[in-house]
């Protein structure tokens, strides 16, 4: 009987971890192979050698805090949902925080932020995933989507993997 039960509590997780893997979809990709334009280059370098996913990432050198302008989404039809960035980060000798920055801009209404303060990275880290999420309610659809990266201090940090997500709300 308790084989039973273990069982059945084993298939119930499974098929739930399943539903929300299944629910979450991806919106825009950046893998940093090299080919993907930036918006901020002044010390930021294509890092083939580092990766969390074997194509290269970018490592940006700052001696004052800084925030790294990534990429702009430009209108993405979302609503009703609550949308993820997400990244890969790794750091090295970090005096501050790092973290993700995620602007929503709306044209009839101004931009929004939302931001990973929640786990900032500080010293030396190996690769870390890192995300944001931003709650889109209905009627609210953002005509751009900034994403960026905080650097409160001095120190090397690399990005990789950049990821723009949608899940449904809860």
């Amino acid at each position: 009987m308790r084989h039973k039960i273990c069982l059945m509590l084993v298939i119930t997780f499974l098929c739930g971890y399943t539903l929300v893997i299944a629910e979450l979809k991806e919106l825009k990709s950046y893998s940093l192979n090299g080919s993907d334009n930036i918006i901020t280059k002044t010390g930021v370098e294509f890092d083939s050698a580092v990766s969390s996913d074997g194509n290269g990432s970018y490592r940006i050198n700052v001696e004052t805090p800084t925030i790294i302008k990534l990429f702009e989404t430009g209108d993405i039809d979302i609503e009703k949902a609550k949308l993820i960035y997400r990244a890969d980060i790794k750091t090295d000798n970090v005096a501050g925080s790092v973290y993700l920055l995620m602007w929503c801009v709306f044209n009839d209404k101004g931009e929004y932020f939302s931001r990973a303060l929640h786990d900032p990275l500080t010293g030396t880290t190996d690769w870390k995933v890192q995300q944001t999420p931003f709650f889109l309610q209905d009627g609210e659809n953002p005509d751009n989507i900034k994403l960026n990266l905080v650097i409160n201090g001095k120190g090397t940090v690399w990005i990789d993997n950049i990821k723009l997500l949608k899940a449904p709300i809860n």
